[in-house]
């Protein structure tokens, strides 16, 4: 079994865990959009995102997923049979993934050996409850695209194709990374994420050979190392368990309504969707804190990353988003 690096011990990228941290809390908050220059570890934090997340409860031996007695799940829809725990899913989308491995096919081996028709789930039903990440995913081929929009709208998957006519539940936060200087995202796509940050490699000299020190530690496996960083994780994923659990009562008051929709006015984002990320954000930031409610210091803390990627290009101005965001919360909130 592969070993993951300890989220814990990642240095430095404070923004881009702490956006992880609250889809885990809240995984209606949206997906995760990272961009950066390569070797800045985005894959890397992704994968070790597997020991903070709590286990699922899943129908035994169901490619879904399921919890409960399910229609759409071939699987479930008889009889609720015994339930076991397992790890959150965390599945990865390559880029040359066909649309038959996304979405699910006829199985040919059953097909040829039994002459019955049987479905193959693919990469979509293995990551329901889950994660979906996908590396370079402003490279990702249209077709693929327009699949992940439909599913993460509707939160099922319909295959209708060699006479088999399949549905099921698909619901995932979808995590994606690139290189913007490898092609920009499409639009309709960029807007499914609830939450987009930007990462750099690290500046400072100290960083930057802590960064090589715990690598190689964890490459010899060194026992004292994992064991110290196992420990950490361990913290921050009771502190996950307990934030979700408190989440549903965090109260949201009218001040912080307003200030929210003055911000997003401010920037003119469009539509609503920034508003609803950013009280969704704001209430498991909250949450994570162990506040009863939400307050001015958690909407500052959370707004960038809510807000960045939807703002309109302004030709005049030459400054990046998160700057512009910057400058909206000193005008609406104040220094």
């Amino acid at each position: 079994m592969k070993l993951d690096y300890p989220f814990s011990a990642i240095v430095g990228q404070k923004t881009m865990k702490q956006a992880l941290i609250l889809t885990a809390i809240d995984p209606l908050i949206g997906g995760v959009l990272v961009f950066g220059e390569r070797g800045t570890g985005k894959s890397t934090i992704v994968r070790s995102l597997t020991a903070l997340l709590p286990e699922i409860k899943s129908i035994k031996g169901c490619p879904y997923n399921c919890e409960n007695l399910n229609e759409n799940c071939s699987h479930c829809s008889v009889s609720v049979k015994k339930l076991e725990k397992k790890p959150t899913p965390i599945v990865d989308l390559p880029l040359g993934s066909t649309e038959d491995r996304v979405v699910g096919s006829l199985n040919l081996e059953v097909a040829l050996s039994q002459g019955k028709k049987s479905f193959e789930p693919g990469l979509l039903a293995h990551a329901n409850r889950g994660y979906l990440y996908i590396d370079e995913v402003n490279l990702l081929e249209d077709h693929i695209v327009d699949l992940l929009l439909d599913v993460s709208a509707s939160g099922e998957n319909l295959i209708e194709r060699e006479g088999l006519s399949v549905k099921h539940d698909s619901k995932f936060v979808l995590v994606g990374s690139g290189n913007p200087e490898e092609g920009e995202l499409r639009p309709q796509l960029l807007d499914r994420f609830g939450l987009s940050v930007e990462v750099k490699s690290p500046r400072e000299l100290e960083e930057r050979m802590e960064v090589i020190k715990r690598r190689t530690k964890f490459d010899n496996k060194d026992q004292d190392f994992l064991l110290f960083w196992e420990k950490e994780d361990s913290k921050l994923r009771r502190k996950i368990i307990r934030a979700r659990k408190k989440l549903n009562d965090v109260k949201i008051s009218n001040e912080v309504l307003e200030s929210c929709a003055k911000l997003c006015l401010a920037l003119g984002s469009d539509g609503l969707r920034g508003e609803l990320t950013l009280i969704r954000t704001s209430k498991a930031q909250a949450s994570f804190e162990n506040k009863d409610s939400v307050e001015i210091s958690q909407l500052r803390k959370v707004a960038s990353i809510c807000l960045g990627h939807r703002l309109r290009k302004d030709p005049l101005d030459d400054v990046g988003s998160n700057i512009r965001v910057e400058r909206a919360i000193e005008e609406v909130l104040g220094k």
